[in-house]
């Protein structure tokens, strides 16, 4: 198959390949890649697919990819690379074209840029020259890695140089189409926008998708995922954020990108006590749990400090359920356990799960049988992290042959004698913040 090389965004850098993965399954691009080429610290990938059109649907949505061009050649040295190119003989000599010349983990002065172009006199264009609006655009990368960010000597010579011809840009403009700045309604748990599009990404959701988010808060993934064509539901047991204060609230923000018609509304209840029938509704379910940090988790239950009362006020009015507090552990034991019985075969959770660097182990994702592990992705914080785990619903047939045993589900195994690095999250998290905050240790306060 063809070769492609994309060139990803060097921002949330463990998150790039599982939405890029997510993309293809969700436009049907059969996509093979060398995994032992892939690295976080380098901001290309080669790719093999079937045909151009197959690479401009791959990103067409992508927030974390800037470019895939059509790879004509590589090499360790001009040289090298340009023995590909004269053995391979793709490039087309009669059309009006220009050159995109670009160094990552370095910057490359005009003159440099002008010297490499110069180079490339030999191949013999003999199309004109249009910068403003050329038939094709031919791209040359030079990869010198991330040495400079991490105060090490940047390599006087590229590592790696590609060339080709340049064929679609990903959609990272959304992002700030959706930025928080110019959004009308903000809470202190309302999602990035580059983050809520990735998410979106991952939960492959589209046009006709029905997806919700159970910890709806002030709506980012019931705008992030209605911008893709999803319907989307929220959910919370807190009424005043749904509410909001004066003319802001989610409806306004809804209303800010005209979603009317992809928002279908919002309900006040946890996940653990909810209204919908014990069937497969959900395409996807998108959420950010609450961890306890700024606000105390809640759900509803009978509260043994505070004394029994009647469910009717003395004018008739209901009166607002008892809450307890919600543990962290029970959070996403419940959540776990919703997504396996109310999302549709091959449905996607993805959510976000706090971890304490000392404490984290692999096995302290959650399992179900009914669900697999797509991916596990980390945004680190320091002491603490936030990662953001994906995982998918088995198909149909392997659920009509799934044996379910007696097991505690929806957390690790029971035989486990460690704790979990998400247990009692909320008091280790004020434990392991230092009593004077410095720049060099302090943890930032974490989104929920």
């Amino acid at each position: 198959m063809p070769r492609f090389l994309v060139h990803f965004a060097q921002f949330h850098l463990q998150f790039r390949l599982p939405e890029l993965e997510s993309l293809a399954k969700l436009e049907n691009v059969a996509m093979s890649f060398d995994a032992a080429t892939y690295s976080d610290d380098c901001a290309f990938l080669v790719v093999e697919l079937p045909s151009v059109e197959d690479a401009q649907r791959l990103i067409s949505r992508a927030i974390l990819v800037k470019d895939i061009i059509e790879l004509w050649a590589t090499g360790d040295s001009l040289q090298d690379m340009f023995d590909n190119i004269r053995s391979d003989g793709q490039y087309l000599r009669t059309l009006s074209f220009k050159f995109h010349v670009e160094a990552v983990g370095r910057s490359l002065t005009l003159p440099e840029q002008i010297e490499r172009i110069e180079t490339m006199e030999w191949l013999g264009f003999d199309g004109p020259f249009d910068l403003k609006a050329p038939t094709f655009i031919f791209s040359y990368f030079e990869d010198y890695g991330f040495n400079g960010t991490k105060g090490l000597p940047i390599p006087e010579q590229p590592l790696q140089r590609f060339f080709g011809r340049w064929i679609a840009k990903g959609n990272r403009g959304i992002v700030t189409q959706y930025d928080l700045k110019k959004r009308g309604y903000l809470g202190t748990t309302s999602m990035d926008a580059e983050l809520s599009l990735v998410m979106a990404n991952q939960a492959l959701v589209g046009p006709g998708s029905l997806v919700l988010d159970p910890f709806v808060g002030t709506g980012s993934f019931l705008v992030s995922c209605a911008h893709f064509g999803a319907y989307t539901m929220g959910s919370d047991i807190d009424g005043r954020q749904i509410r909001g204060t004066g003319q802001k609230s989610i409806e306004s923000n809804v209303a800010q990108y005209k979603l009317e018609n992809l928002v279908l509304g919002t309900l006040v209840c946890d996940i653990a006590h909810h209204p919908f029938r014990k069937v497969g509704w959900w395409d996807a379910i998108v959420c950010d749990p609450p961890y306890g940090v700024r606000a105390g988790a809640k759900k509803i239950s009978r509260n043994p400090k505070i004394k029994p009362m009647d469910p009717l006020k003395p004018n008739g009015e209901m009166r607002f359920p008892q809450t307890v507090v919600y543990e962290m552990e029970d959070v996403i034991a419940d959540l776990i356990n919703f997504s396996a019985d109310y999302l549709n075969p091959g449905g996607r959770l993805v959510f976000w799960l706090p971890t304490l660097n000392e404490q984290y182990e692999p096995q302290d994702i959650p399992t179900h049988p009914k669900l697999r592990l797509i991916s596990n992705s980390e945004q680190s914080f320091g002491k603490w992290s936030r990662r953001l785990i994906t995982m998918e619903k088995l198909s149909a047939a392997e659920l009509a042959g799934l044996r379910v045993d007696d097991e505690p589900i929806g957390t690790p195994s029971s035989s486990r004698t460690k704790e979990l690095g998400h247990a009692g999250f909320r008091a280790k998290y004020f434990e392991a913040k230092p009593s004077t905050p410095s720049s060099s240790s302090s943890s930032p306060t974490p989104p929920s």
